[in-house]
């Protein structure tokens, strides 16, 4: 601007438009577009339960097409609870059938009553939520891998599963084979209830799946996103978790050590990998995905391992994290074009592009639009905050 103006034979107002320049070029609004998003993102993480360890995994978190979910404690709450009761005695229907489903769960917690075992507390609890009467039990006894025993009311009780009857060379009533088939076909642990040497009735126990998962999964389908799930239980066990809550793919059957083989083979396929975890085991593969995310009621080496850790055991919380990403780069980019495009506008004006139209851009108005800028970038930032992260995005693309 000095040196054309200058050229131009008047060196006055090559002084007075080149001070313009520098006030328009004055790098306020470009040096605040980042940090402001920034800083409100992670705070606006924190306030939803978000910790953002590490500011590229939640960067990258916005190009993610593929999130695999480990199943125990993830998208399952990693405790059993009883999914079904049938009774031999139900040739009655109706309140008969009922009464002898209850008389055999109430049999089943008394023995179990004094066991420490996961599946004898979730039978206690099924008897209490539906207000049984649990009768005492005396003389109990664990049988170390077959099940527990009792007398109850005189009787002798017995609840086992396969090596229970095998031990007392007992066979599965026929009133029973098709509720027993179906439980075990989709994965269920059945356990068998003995009196006086016969089997009188059978549990299914199976692990509670979150109700929040299936909403997860419907929000990352709806955002774009193939959703896996992997799991050290049997294929049966997980395709019968995977068809109830929509799950695209499944790995099954994987060894601990080898969970981060599965994220290794999305990639190779070519998908941006978000993994979720919350054990030990699933700290490699945390490691090894593009993003890490933990749950924050996992271990200690889950959460080291990850990039960001989810305060709460919600699933649905990665569909936030992701949202997040895609709003805080969003407003990244709308600052940073309003940054460099009001330069791209402001300085030619101020070194006096338009002088030959009579319009000169007063160094006062340099002053303003420059303050202008820093506002309107600070501004936009805050908008960040009005961004509701468990709403769906109104122009989300369809599942793939």
């Amino acid at each position: 601007t000095v040196v054309v103006w200058a050229l131009l034979g008047d060196p006055d107002y090559a002084v007075t438009q080149s001070v313009t320049v520098l006030i328009i070029a004055c790098p306020h609004a470009l040096g605040l577009a980042i940090p402001l998003v920034t800083s409100i993102s992670t705070s606006k993480s924190a306030r939803n339960g978000i910790l953002v360890k590490d500011r590229l995994a939640l960067e990258r978190t916005r190009n993610v097409d593929a999130v695999l979910f480990d199943k125990t404690g993830t998208l399952t709450k990693g405790e059993h609870a009883v999914t079904g009761v049938a009774a031999v005695e139900r040739d009655g229907g109706g309140d008969a059938e009922t009464d002898a489903t209850d008389t055999v769960l109430a049999l089943a917690a008394s023995v179990e009553a004094d066991s420490e075992h996961p599946l004898a507390r979730a039978i206690v609890a099924a008897a209490r939520e539906r207000s049984l009467d649990i009768p005492a039990a005396q003389e109990f006894r664990s049988m170390t891998g077959r099940g527990v025993q009792a007398d109850v009311d005189g009787t002798t009780v017995a609840v086992g599963g396969p090596a229970m009857l095998r031990e007392q060379e007992l066979t599965i009533p026929d009133a029973l084979a098709d509720d027993v088939d179906g439980w075990q076909q989709r994965g269920a642990a059945v356990l068998h209830v003995i009196r006086k040497g016969a089997v009188i009735g059978s549990l299914a126990l199976e692990d509670q799946i979150r109700p929040e998962s299936r909403d997860a999964v419907e929000e990352l389908h709806r955002l774009g996103v193939k959703v896996a799930m992997i799991t050290g239980d049997a294929q049966q066990v997980a395709d019968s978790v995977a068809k109830e809550i929509g799950i695209d793919e499944v790995f099954a059957e994987v060894l601990p050590e080898d969970k981060d083989s599965a994220v290794a083979d999305l990639q190779r396929r070519g998908h941006t990998v978000a993994m979720v975890g919350d054990g030990v085991n699933d700290a490699p593969a945390l490691a090894r995905a593009d993003v890490g995310i933990a749950i924050g009621a996992g271990t200690d080496v889950a959460m080291e391992s990850a990039g960001i850790v989810l305060a709460s055991d919600d699933p649905r919380a990665v569909v936030a994290v992701k949202r997040l990403s895609a709003a805080s780069y969003r407003k990244m980019v709308q600052n940073l074009w309003w940054a460099a495009g009001y330069n791209l506008a402001a300085i030619p004006l101020a070194a006096g592009v338009l002088a030959w139209a009579g319009f000169v851009m007063p160094m006062a108005l340099g002053a303003v639009l420059m303050s202008l800028s820093t506002i309107v970038v600070a501004a936009n930032a805050q908008l960040l905050r009005r961004v509701d992260l468990r709403q769906p995005e109104d122009s989300a693309p369809q599942p793939a």
